[in-house]
């Protein structure tokens, strides 16, 4: 980071310090004993790929408060999503299920009411509960599932609202642009698109608001203890916003797998997806130039800035309250994006990229060090995890593991790593073709389902039912440039981890085929 650069951000927490403590005086100064129950800060983003801060490897981009957060916490270095796309990664977050258990297997799928979310399965009438942006789990502006607060932001699910729900209801985030004067740029619908919202100032922006509502929740409720759930949409798509700028096309280096051809070993759905950004590129940029990707990483790094602002304003209420030591925080993603790497974008694959995303925990009881814990996990442990960490006993049987004892000693809880794809039949458009593959084909291997799963030491099986399948070694390989599934040398390889599937398909009572010989 340049010295300007590094002014400049000190400059803004200067600021946000001195914003938050004008603002937040009269409720500071009644700030009361701590609770003796621990609260949860929860707090996740969308489409946030693990390196984008210095805990995992990328000290270029601006993001000092995650940074400092880091330096205090539990750091994953290898968390996996249980499926890398919105709706069902986010149903594992908040159920401790996957998701062909919970049936949210492709967006916009509802959550079943009877399927219980963390504060649900906390059931403890004493904890104020709040969740705050983005939901994506069916009836985006209406409080459900345990939570008391809810502040929406999101207005474009509308049409998923179940039978009964008004379908004119808007989110918490457009009546604050309606109350700052804004008008809705889709007129006929009164809404606000994504695309209005992201060339809003920082001050208006959705980041922004839910850091104003998180700390408001905070401040309220310092004397109780609290569940808070606050999901920024950034730096998911649309990928600009007031902090385009913020860093310089210098700063941006293309990753190591940025060439790599994707050869005809590879599965058939992820060469359409990438002709398709080849082809038609993303929000008017040109993807067959690296200049347009360059933009575009840029833009995409401007948003993890604007997250971690937030991020920092809401961590510093905490501390200004006198309850940071009596609140775990805990920080990840619904699943992360390409973002050049084999020159796709965004996620549905099973590449590390799309797949891997940062999760970080600060426990108040271990202290404010550094602990930095290298073996794969995975988000279907996150709720038995929390549970334990907050004294809570299960009462409800989940297939996740906690990880408590592998940060407090050092001891794995899961051997492998299982991730699943289950494809968009019901909402999800079909990728463009390339010469050469016919329409059948296309349609099939949209139409395909993958089981993944990944050793300790490092090997990686993604078996698929209608495309192709992929073996990488991504300890030697990890920019998964060579698919070792058809080379022919790796027979017992390939045997051990499809019996290492099959056997948690059983344990899962998942009846996807994946094995077709």
């Amino acid at each position: 980071m340049s010295t300007e650069c590094g002014n400049d951000m000190m400059n803004r927490r200067s600021f946000l310090t001195s914003a938050a403590a004008g603002v937040f005086g009269p409720y500071i100064a009644g700030c009361g004993p701590r609770a003796r129950k621990p609260n949860l800060l929860f707090l996740w983003t969308d489409e946030q790929r693990a390196d984008t801060m210095a805990a995992y490897g990328n000290a270029n981009i601006h993001t000092p408060n995650l940074n400092a957060f880091a330096e205090e916490s539990v750091v994953f270095r290898n968390a996996y999503v249980s499926q890398p796309v919105c709706t069902p990664s986010r149903s594992t977050v908040l159920t401790g299920q996957w998701p062909h258990g919970n049936t949210c297997v492709e967006n916009n799928i509802p959550l079943p009411a009877e399927i219980p979310c963390f504060p649900e399965l906390i059931n403890d009438s004493e904890y104020r509960t709040g969740y705050f942006g983005k939901w994506h789990l069916g009836d985006e502006v209406f409080c459900q599932h345990g939570f008391d607060e809810w502040e929406s932001i999101e207005d474009i699910y509308w049409q998923y609202f179940r039978p009964g729900r008004d379908k004119t209801t808007r989110s918490s985030y457009s009546l604050f642009l309606k109350e700052h004067g804004y008008e809705p740029d889709n007129e006929e619908r009164n809404q606000f698109s994504r695309s209005f919202a992201a060339s809003l100032p920082l001050e208006h922006s959705k980041p922004k608001f839910l850091e104003t509502k998180a700390c408001d929740f905070i401040l309220r409720h310092r004397n109780e203890p609290f569940i808070l759930h606050v999901n920024f949409l950034e730096p998911h798509m649309p990928f600009y916003g007031p902090l385009d700028d913020e860093h310089t096309f210098e700063e941006v280096g293309f990753p190591g797998n940025f060439n790599d051809p994707l050869e005809d070993n590879e599965p058939l759905r992820y060469r359409l997806l990438r002709e398709r950004y080849r082809r038609n590129g993303f929000e008017g940029l040109d993807l067959d130039t690296e200049s347009g990707w360059r933009r575009l990483i840029c833009n995409y790094w401007g948003l993890c800035t604007q997250v971690d602002m937030s991020v920092g304003s809401i961590l510093s209420t905490l501390e200004m309250c006198g309850i940071a030591d009596n609140t775990i925080v805990v920080y990840t993603s619904d699943h992360g994006d390409m973002m050049g790497c084999h020159r796709l974008l965004a996620k549905t694959v099973m590449y590390e990229e799309s797949v891997k995303v940062p999760l970080m925990m600060r426990i108040p009881s271990l202290g404010r060090i550094r602990r930095t814990v290298e073996e794969p996990v995975s988000h279907i442990d996150l709720v038995p995890t929390l549970l334990d960490l907050m004294g809570v006993r299960r009462t409800r049987q989940l297939p996740g593991h906690s990880l408590k004892p592998l940060i407090i000693g050092g001891q794995p809880v899961e051997d492998h790593i299982f991730i699943e794809w289950n494809p968009a039949l019901l909402r999800g458009s079909t990728p463009h073709s390339i010469p050469d593959v016919s329409a059948d084909d296309v349609k099939r291997v949209h139409a395909s389902a993958t089981r993944t799963v990944i050793s300790p030491d490092g090997w990686k099986l993604c078996l698929s039912d209608r495309d192709n399948c992929q073996l990488f070694n991504i300890a030697k390989d990890p920019g998964e440039t060579t698919n070792l599934y058809y080379s022919g040398q790796h027979r017992d390889v390939i045997s051990s981890l499809t019996g290492k599937i099959l056997e948690w398909q059983e344990t899962v009572n998942d009846t996807v085929s994946v094995v077709t010989a």
